[in-house]
């Protein structure tokens, strides 16, 4: 007989229910499996996807509102259909054998780890989220449908695994990019975002003004984007002044922010602002 893992055994000493304690544990080795390719609040594929995927990744990607520490994985059915709860465990099963499962597994490290196990495939008869925590199974959430599971995952997220810790301003910051991140991507204004954690949205937790705030997360975008363009130093400045006007233009389109709004002395702090982020990056990429 195979050695029961310690964690799980410790936990059923506890008086934990072992279907519970034995799911959790399947739930976190297949998350251990790919906590390499991971990055702390984005949502990231763990199997290359199918053109039949990319609907349901990218809804998810619209609507899965992460904290900045969170890891999640989103698993399509090539890996979504082996991970199966315990026989004797049926009020964990959400989605029958054979048909195509879609997992976003998301986890909550720290003293009170947290694991969230969800099922959003529209084939799910009953699609929904269990949270696991120490072996026991905490709650669930059931929904009526596919499309009202993505539309309600953020709002259980929110209550049940984010961080409650206050935050730190590297914390808003990560957060505020993982969002324009996923809204570049997406190309939509309505990408799930608390505004009361952007510092974007809400320039003042990171102590500043909204034409800073705006060209902070431009310069942010852009210095990870241009380090892979060394090679294209000799005509940097062009380069750096097409990509911050196309972020500009992005964020005017989507109606992020009212650019009529501005005062006198808001547009003369942009001109400066915008003229003061193209030679930082410019400046960068000669560095390189």
């Amino acid at each position: 007989m195979a050695q029961m893992d310690p964690k799980v055994k410790q936990w059923i000493d506890e008086k934990k229910d072992p279907r519970s304690a034995f799911w959790q544990a399947g739930i976190e080795a297949v998350l251990n499996l790919f906590s390499q390719d991971l990055e702390k609040g984005r949502l990231t594929p763990v199997h290359p996807l199918e053109e039949k995927d990319l609907p349901i990744f990218k809804a998810a990607l619209e609507r899965v509102d992460l904290s900045p520490n969170l890891l999640a994985a989103f698993l399509p059915p090539p890996v979504a259909n082996a991970i199966i709860p315990p026989d004797s465990a049926k009020e964990l099963l959400r989605i029958e054998k054979g048909k195509p499962s879609y997992k976003i597994i998301i986890l909550r490290p720290g003293k009170e780890e947290r694991i969230i196990c969800a099922e959003i495939s529209e084939h799910a008869h009953r699609p929904g989220l269990d949270i696991f925590q120490s072996g026991a199974l905490l709650g669930s959430f059931d929904y009526v449908s596919h499309d009202a599971c993505i539309s309600e995952l953020t709002k259980a997220l929110r209550a049940h695994a984010w961080e409650k810790d206050k935050w730190q301003r590297k914390e808003y910051l990560a957060y505020t990019l993982n969002w324009f991140k996923k809204t570049i991507t997406l190309g939509k204004a309505d990408v799930s975002v608390d505004k009361n954690h952007s510092f974007f949205h809400s320039p003042t937790l990171i102590r500043t003004n909204r034409i800073d705030a705006l060209f902070l997360l431009i310069y942010e975008v852009l210095h990870h984007r241009l380090k892979n363009t060394a090679s294209l130093k000799q005509d940097a400045h062009t380069l750096v002044e097409t990509d911050v006007l196309g972020l500009l233009n992005l964020v005017r389109t989507l109606d992020l922010l009212d650019f009529t709004a501005f005062t006198d002395a808001e547009n003369k702090m942009f001109k400066n602002e915008f003229a003061r982020t193209v030679q930082k990056l410019v400046a960068e990429m000669n560095a390189l």
